[in-house]
């Protein structure tokens, strides 16, 4: 259980932190993930390595969300045992040695995914293979994508239709799945990945189940705007009905981002200014991580003095983290109010996707100290 506050104004004036604070809005999560699932065309799930906290999952469960992608055998203990009633899939091409077995016998995994035929003999030495549920994963990227999430995995559309055949030689159910990359920001990428997965379906001597359209789903940040998700979403219900579906057919995604960034928020302290720049105790190493990927550079900020909001005349400053490196600097400047000293504190919003999950404790700075506001 974490401790609960009525804001971050409470919070701070209570516990005037010395170490970085995470605060969990359950009220945004709830809203948004059950926006997200009412509107998706289709089934909902959450990409786990965008936020593996215990909280943010159950919140996430609440609000709708019964299936989880999970891409290691920790993802799918963390996820089974939290959860018994979810649904795991193990969406990952390659696994360590013996993590599909324990992920079926242990925890009641069927679905799992392969992109080339040694990962079928794989996973059939592991796994009871009639009555699983295997995935082909297909290389398809688009330009509006950050990241290109088929440089790593995914087989050639030319390949798909005998990964698929060799699929359903071993009894188990065969499907697609593709990613056409990670914070796509135009609804477009996913009308052609979709057009591309049509193509390679109609060229099959089966009809499939099941059709995987990975996540991507961007969101919005200062200085980098995106379409609201209902564009994303007419796109997907636009193109899916070109997929050679079966009668019971039905698509699924993998949001990240899209349901973990909203309801999460860094609370972090000034500990010096020199000018315009100013040195907090939090940074690269830790909670701020992903901005050194491309994308979005900056998250929306706000100031408090003496744990109320701090108001007026703002200017741009750099901020740097609290380590030795020389590069533990945020990549975009952000607009606080022009008089912010040492001993204030900084919200940033919206910063829940790949920030919990992925920072260390290099130089020693680390912390874990999560709270829950009620406020919306």
């Amino acid at each position: 259980m974490t401790d609960v506050f009525a804001d971050v104004g409470h919070m701070l004036r209570e516990l005037r932190p010395a170490q970085p604070v995470y605060c969990i809005y359950p009220q945004r999560y709830r809203t948004w993930t059950t926006s997200f699932v009412q509107g998706f065309p289709g089934r909902v799930l959450y990409a786990v390595k965008a936020n593996d906290d215990p909280g943010i999952i159950r919140l996430l469960y609440e609000s709708g969300v019964r299936h989880f992608d999970c891409a290691s055998l920790p993802e799918v203990a963390r996820v089974a045992e939290l959860l018994p009633d979810a649904t795991c899939y193990f969406m990952v091409p390659v696994r360590l040695r013996g993590a599909a077995a324990a992920a079926q016998q242990k925890y009641g995994v069927r679905h799992f995914v392969i992109d080339h035929a040694e990962g079928i003999a794989a996973l059939a030495k592991e796994i009871d293979m009639p009555g699983s549920v295997i995935f082909a994963r297909m290389a398809v990227h688009h330009e509006s994508a950050m990241s290109d999430l088929s440089a790593k995995f995914g087989a050639p559309p030319a390949t798909i239709p005998s990964l698929i055949e060799a699929i359903a030689a071993t009894g188990a159910e065969p499907a697609l799945a593709f990613n056409v990359g990670s914070a796509v920001t135009d609804p477009e990428a996913y009308r052609y990945a979709i057009s591309v997965a049509a193509g390679v379906m109609q060229t099959l001597p089966r009809k499939l189940r099941l059709v995987d359209i990975g996540g991507g789903f961007a969101m919005p940040y200062p200085g980098f705007p995106v379409p609201p998700i209902s564009e994303y979403f007419a796109a997907v219900r636009e193109a899916m009905t070109a997929l050679p579906l079966s009668e019971d057919g039905e698509i699924l995604c993998e949001p990240g981002r899209a349901l973990a960034a909203p309801g999460l928020t860094a609370v972090v302290e000034v500990l010096m200014r020199k000018d315009d720049r100013l040195f907090i105790n939090d940074g690269v190493y830790g909670i701020f991580w992903e901005l050194r990927l491309k994308g979005h550079d900056r998250y929306p900020a706000a100031a408090y003095r003496d744990g109320r909001p701090l108001a007026g005349k703002q200017r741009e400053f750099r901020l740097y983290g609290p380590t030795c490196d020389n590069i533990d600097v945020l990549p975009g400047a952000v607009g606080l109010p022009a008089d912010i000293r040492a001993g204030d504190y900084i919200e940033f919003s919206r910063i829940g996707a790949y920030s919990l999950s992925g920072r260390s404790n290099f130089n020693g700075h680390y912390s874990d100290t999560i709270v829950t506001i009620e406020a919306d």
